[in-house]
């Protein structure tokens, strides 16, 4: 799964983000995404699903209604690594315009 970012390559990686942010009490990044009812999010879940499988990279994540929080940390590294960086790119690439 790669290695833990740490320092200038790790601020960079998520520079590149939109709208993802450091999860304050642990190594992770979250985003949160909007929808506009319960069916489209569990959509949006279910590619988010079939994405991760494929990539063999689990995010952690929480819905309610039209909301979708994603949360993503390499657990074998015990933080943010590429894989989650470029896990994020590709689900904002799925994700509704105004989220991107």
């Amino acid at each position: 799964m790669g290695e833990k970012l740490v320092g200038a390559r790790r601020q960079t990686a998520l520079k590149e983000l939109h709208g993802w942010s450091e999860v304050l009490d642990r190594d992770a990044i979250r985003k949160t995404y909007h929808f506009a009812d319960f069916a489209a999010a569990w959509g949006f879940m279910n590619q988010v699903a079939l994405l991760a499988a494929r990539a063999d990279h689990y995010p952690e994540w929480f819905n309610d209604e039209g909301r979708v929080e994603i949360i993503l940390s390499c657990r074998k590294a015990e933080g943010v690594t590429q894989t989650d960086v470029d896990l994020a790119h590709r689900i904002d690439q799925m994700a509704p315009r105004h989220d991107r």
